[in-house]
């Protein structure tokens, strides 16, 4: 496993020559890691299920602090699982039905709340197709020191918060889900799918909600909060650390529009992140994102192959490490405010 931590500020390139476009790393990547498994991708989803199932089970039966706060780690962490299938799905690259990629994508991301003909639309559409782009890429984009003392007192005390330590769940709830899922205005030629896919998120919410509170009275408020609502903000603080470490680093630049490439966003503008043994029994391969960002129909289980074939062919260009909290650490103390034209991150202004 390659480590590189070295910043990479100019155009990619293979020996002498830059890249210009994205087909030399697609050929790199072997033909296998295209082929689909209807029975590993059913099995994947069906153990998340099960997670899902045991940890919902689990705090319906009791209120004790010392099962419930553990019950919630195994929900949070579950309803991410079954998030990444579902982002899978909605990418069309965990099944070759496509009929069933859609099924799943709209069950698996129920727990998370998440819409998917909203989240095909901002994800796939605008932040796979303009990864790190300024005025673009919605997801962390960062601020410049402009933006910062233009912004109210509260708007700078938010910022230091979200792009702090702990900030990572509130930005996605405020950013991404909130702004870009629930308060999004369609386009006119994705409105119907998308409005119908909101109408499934919301009748999940308020079923749940009604059920519990049938079954409970005044209770079922907090049974539902327990089971639906804790899970769900647990959750975005785990996407929203997972994509900003995708995103965000001393090493990773964002770039003007004009001088905006396929190559700088696709392989210079994320990571491939190893995580220790186990990692990928819930995170299902995410963290190799870099085959990610290249080819989106690659099915998750084959990311770490498409991965090393990328890495090994492209050393000088493909940011990848280990996760380790230290150099997330090092990213939301340095990585604060950037400027476009340099293509340096800044700390808030003295």
């Amino acid at each position: 496993m390659a480590h590189v931590p070295t910043t990479v500020h100019g155009s990619a390139s293979r020996g002498d020559e830059p890249l210009t476009g994205l087909r030399p790393v697609l050929d790199v990547i072997p033909d296998h890691c295209y082929r689909r498994s209807t029975l590993r991708g059913l099995a994947l989803l069906g153990r998340d299920l099960l997670f899902y199932g045991l940890a919902v089970w689990g705090l319906l039966s009791t209120d004790n602090f010392l099962l419930v706060v553990p019950l919630w780690l195994l929900a949070g962490v579950a309803v991410s699982g079954l998030f990444v299938i579902g982002h899978d799905a909605a990418h069309d690259a965990l099944f070759d039905s496509g009929r069933l990629n859609a099924v799943v994508a709209r069950l698996a991301m129920l727990p998370s709340l998440h819409a998917t003909e909203v989240w095909i639309f901002g994800h796939n559409r605008v932040h796979h197709g303009h990864t790190v782009r300024q005025g673009m890429d919605f997801v962390w984009h960062p601020s410049t020191v402009s933006d910062y003392r233009q912004s109210s007192r509260f708007g700078r005390l938010r910022h230091r918060f979200e792009w702090g330590p702990f900030g990572a769940g509130a930005y996605y709830l405020r950013e991404v889900w909130w702004n870009k899922m629930v308060r999004f205005a369609p386009p006119r030629r994705w409105a119907r799918a998308m409005r119908r896919d909101q109408a499934i998120v919301l009748l999940f919410a308020t079923a749940t909600l009604t059920a519990t509170v049938i079954a409970d009275g005044v209770g079922g408020v907090w049974l539902w909060t327990k089971v639906v609502v804790v899970p769900f903000l647990l959750f975005c603080q785990i996407i929203g650390w997972v994509v900003h470490v995708h995103h965000i680093a001393p090493d990773i630049r964002w770039w003007p529009r004009r001088e905006w490439t396929r190559v700088r966003g696709q392989i210079e503008g994320t990571t491939i992140l190893w995580g220790p043994p186990g990692w990928d029994l819930f995170f299902h391969w995410i963290m190799v994102h870099v085959p990610h960002h290249v080819d989106m129909r690659i099915p998750c289980y084959r990311l770490p192959e498409a991965a090393r074939a990328i890495a090994a062919a492209f050393p000088d260009e493909v940011h990848e490490r280990p996760i380790r909290i230290g150099d997330y650490l090092r990213s939301v103390h340095s990585c604060k405010l950037h400027d476009f034209d340099t293509g340096r991150w800044q700390r808030y202004p003295s």
